[in-house]
C-alpha cells in the first residue's frame, strides 16, 4: 500500500514545491529592490494577459511538451536521457533536409514528412547511446551528454559548410519553401477584422504535441510494450525472469525518446524560424528533464508542467523587458522551480509521507477502539 494517496503525489507535492520556489524567488526579487507582487502581476499579464502573450507561452510549451515526453518515456524504463538537446538538434537537421530537398505540394504533407524525418533523425541519434548501454554497459547519462556536444559540433560544421546559403555569412540554411510553412495561430484564428495571437510564433505543431501526449499515454498504459517498459523500469531482474529482453526495452525506449525529442524541431525550425539556425533548441532539451520530473513522467502531467515552464519563459522575458530585474535573475527563478520540483523533491515528500502515515494510523486506531 502506498504511503500517500495518488492525488497527493501528483498534485499536492508539485504545488507545494512551486509555492516554496515562488516564496524564495519573491525574497530574491525583494532583495534587489523590486516589488515581488508587481513582478508577479507583470509576469501573469505578459504571459497570459493577451493572445499575444498566450501565443508565446504556448510556443515555448510546445517545445517542452516534446522534450518532456522524451525524458518521461526513458524514465519509465529507468533511464536518464540527458541527450534531448542533441536529439532535438539532429531532429532539426532532418526537418531542414525534408523541407529543403523534397518539393511538398502542401503544408499538411510537409508537416507529416518533416515530423517523420525529425523523429527518424532524433531516434537514430539516440540509438547509439542506447546500443552502448544495452550491449557494452556504458552509462546512458555520460553517453547522451557527450552526444549533445557532438550534435552541436556537427550542426555547426554543416551550417558553415554544406547547408550554408552561398554568399551569406550567417550560419543558417536557406528559407524553407512557402509550401512547407506551417499555419500560425494568427493564421488559424483570424476572423476578419478580429485577429488573435498577432505576431506570436505559436503554430499548428502545438496540436501535434497534444496528440503526442495522448499517443504516449496509450502506449505506456494500454499496450503490451508499455507494460514491458514499466515492468523493466520497476525491476530489471523481475522483468528478465518474466522473459522481457533488457536489450529490446533499452533500445525501443531510447528510440521513442529520441524520436520525440527530434519532433520538437517541427515547432521551432519548421513552424517558427522556417529555416535551420545555430542553437535552435535554446536549452529546451534540458528543461524537458524538469518538465518530466514535475509531471511525474505522466503525459498529462508533462503537458501541465510544459505550460508552467512556458509561462515562466514568457513571463520572465516580460520582466526583463519592463523592469530592472536582470535576465540572469529570471534564469535563477526558473532554476529555483527546477530545484524544488526535482533535486529537493524529497524535502517536501518525506514530511508529507510522515503526515499521511500518522493520519492513517490514527484512523486505524479509531476503528479498533
Amino acid at each position: 500500500m502506498d504511503v500517500m494517496p495518488k492525488w497527493a503525489d501528483v498534485i499536492l507535492i508539485p504545488l507545494i514545491s512551486i509555492l516554496l520556489a515562488a516564496i524564495l524567488s519573491a525574497v530574491v526579487i525583494l532583495a534587489i529592490g523590486e516589488n515581488p507582487w508587481d513582478a508577479l502581476k507583470l509576469m501573469v499579464n505578459g504571459a497570459l494577459g493577451s493572445t499575444y502573450g498566450w501565443g508565446y507561452t504556448l510556443y515555448y510549451a510546445t517545445n517542452f511538451i516534446f522534450t518532456g515526453l522524451a525524458v518521461s518515456i526513458a524514465f519509465h524504463a529507468r533511464m536518464f536521457n540527458i541527450g534531448g538537446e542533441g536529439q532535438a538538434l539532429i531532429g532539426g537537421l532532418g526537418v531542414a533536409l525534408a523541407c529543403l530537398f523534397i518539393p511538398w505540394p502542401h503544408w499538411t504533407l510537409a508537416l507529416v514528412g518533416a515530423a517523420v524525418m525529425a523523429a527518424l533523425f532524433g531516434a537514430a541519434w539516440a540509438a547509439i547511446p542506447a546500443f552502448l548501454q544495452a550491449k557494452r554497459g556504458s552509462h546512458i547519462v555520460i553517453t547522451t551528454i557527450m552526444f549533445n556536444f557532438i550534435a552541436a559540433a556537427l550542426l555547426n560544421y554543416l551550417l558553415i559548410g554544406a547547408l550554408k546559403v552561398p554568399g551569406s555569412m550567417e550560419p543558417a540554411t536557406a528559407k524553407f519553401p512557402e509550401a512547407t510553412h506551417l499555419p500560425s495561430f494568427q493564421d488559424m484564428f483570424n476572423f476578419g477584422e478580429t485577429t488573435f495571437f498577432r505576431g506570436a510564433p505559436a503554430n499548428v505543431s502545438f496540436f501535434v504535441g497534444i496528440a503526442a501526449c495522448v499517443a504516449l499515454w496509450a502506449l505506456i498504459w494500454r499496450t503490451r510494450l508499455g507494460y514491458e517498459i514499466r515492468s523493466f523500469g520497476h525491476s530489471e531482474s523481475a522483468a528478465k525472469y518474466a522473459g522481457i529482453s533488457p536489450t529490446k526495452i533499452i533500445m525501443v525506449a531510447m528510440l521513442i525518446s529520441g524520436g520525440l525529442a527530434g519532433m520538437m524541431a517541427i515547432n521551432n525550425v519548421q513552424g517558427e524560424a522556417e529555416r535551420l539556425v545555430l542553437n535552435a533548441v535554446e536549452g529546451a532539451g534540458f528543461i524537458g528533464i524538469a518538465v518530466a520530473l514535475m509531471g511525474r513522467s505522466h503525459p498529462f502531467g508533462v503537458f501541465l508542467a510544459a505550460l508552467l515552464f512556458g509561462f515562466l519563459y514568457q513571463g520572465g522575458a516580460e520582466l526583463a523587458l519592463w523592469t530592472s530585474i536582470p535576465r540572469e535573475l529570471i534564469i535563477v527563478i526558473q532554476a529555483l522551480v527546477i530545484l524544488f520540483t526535482g533535486a529537493l523533491d524529497n524535502m517536501v515528500r518525506m514530511p508529507l509521507e510522515r503526515l499521511f502515515l500518522a493520519l492513517r494510523r490514527a484512523k486505524n486506531e479509531g476503528r479498533t477502539v
